[in-house]
């Protein structure tokens, strides 16, 4: 039996080779500004070098290549990495690839931003990872990871968790048809959720309206389908920096439900 490292990884690289586009405003540069909220301005990104942990899809790498990034070392472990090089081939000349787990990232890079955007809830033991990330980035380089958050998601948790023993053990097909399924249901709470004040409305209205509605099977896929995942509090998403070294941490409860972070290497 694969340990649940390898497990997630397995479980992201089938995840990525069958969920391959990222269409409208779900591969926007727009949607990385509200990822880094108040944090760090897409401005910041032009002409930086940036490493990206768990590319997947290539996403948030076309993203940052949107904003104007001048290099992008795009970390991928899993067999999406042909589908990586594949969505990003118009911007291949400012990207470095690298088939490798996070904890793998190269030292001394000289980097001077490190993201994760929805990697590191999904990693067992994720401090290897931000280390390497630490020892990447030049003195006064920054690391943002965005996170699961576990305040304002008590009541989608209560529901998720009891779903997730199951569908964790769900082949492939039965779980996309179940996504399909739910999707339905969540495209009617989004609409409840112009109408009425409900869990997660922000989260609702501002993001998951905007996506059509084959990312919204992806986005239940999404949280139906790793064998691991991991809701952080404040306290532990501040601490998933500190911990290993990062000095000026900030957060950002974005949307009311996640937690992105940031921390600065010291100079």
């Amino acid at each position: 039996m694969p340990d649940l490292k390898d497990q997630t990884i397995s479980d992201f690289g089938e995840q990525w080779t069958a969920f391959r586009d990222n269409p409208g405003y779900y591969g926007s540069a727009a949607l990385l500004a509200d990822l880094f909220g108040p944090l760090l301005a897409l401005d910041d990104v032009k002409g930086k070098r940036v490493a990206d942990i768990g590319s997947g899809t290539g996403r948030i790498v076309n993203m940052l290549l949107d904003a104007g990034a001048g290099h992008v070392v795009a970390v991928e472990p899993s067999a999406a990495m042909m589908v990586l090089k594949e969505n990003t081939a118009q911007g291949a000349d400012r990207v470095a690839y690298l088939q490798v787990p996070g904890d793998q990232l190269p030292p001394d890079l000289e980097l001077d931003y490190v993201v994760s955007m929805g990697v590191l809830h999904h990693i067992p033991a994720p401090a290897p990872v931000v280390r390497a990330a630490y020892d990447a980035l030049r003195p006064g380089g920054r690391c943002i990871v965005w996170l699961y958050g576990y305040e304002g998601n008590e009541t989608y948790l209560s529901l998720a968790i009891p779903l997730r023993k199951l569908t964790v053990l769900l082949p492939h097909r039965l779980l996309v048809a179940l996504s399909y399924g739910l999707e339905w249901v969540l495209t009617a709470y989004i609409g409840l959720c112009r109408i009425l004040p409900l869990p997660m409305r922000s989260y609702m209205r501002s993001v998951l309206a905007k996506f059509p509605r084959s990312v919204r099977r992806l986005t239940i896929y999404d949280q139906l389908n790793p064998a691991y995942a991991k809701y952080y509090t404040r306290a532990e998403a501040e601490a998933l920096l500190s911990d290993d070294g990062f000095g000026d941490i900030r957060l950002y409860h974005r949307h009311g439900y996640s937690w992105t972070v940031s921390g600065t290497r010291p100079a």
